[in-house]
């Protein structure tokens, strides 16, 4: 999902994936693949540049798009003990 600006200011969500193309006319016009067309003011390089944002996102997945990489987990080495009790049964 990407945030885009209406012409009016306000914002609207839209779901990147069903973008078929994104051309600029005297505004930016988003085609979706069922046929709906949106006119919006947030300028092409903008809606493309947000679209590669959330494919990049979609892709890291979502551990990862949380923040930065997450560090290893601390490896212990494990030592058998023997009791010296146990061994005389």
């Amino acid at each position: 999902m990407i945030y885009v600006t209406r012409l009016d200011g306000s914002q609207l969500v839209v779901n990147a994936d069903l973008i078929e193309t994104v051309e600029h006319t005297a505004d930016t016009v988003i085609s979706l693949l069922d046929g709906k067309r949106l006119i919006v003011a947030t300028t092409v390089p903008e809606v493309v540049e947000r679209i590669i944002a959330y494919r990049q996102q979609i892709a890291r997945g979502p551990l990862r798009a949380a923040g930065p990489d997450l560090p290893n987990p601390p490896r212990h080495k494990l030592h058998l003990i023997k009791d010296e009790a146990s061994t005389h049964v």
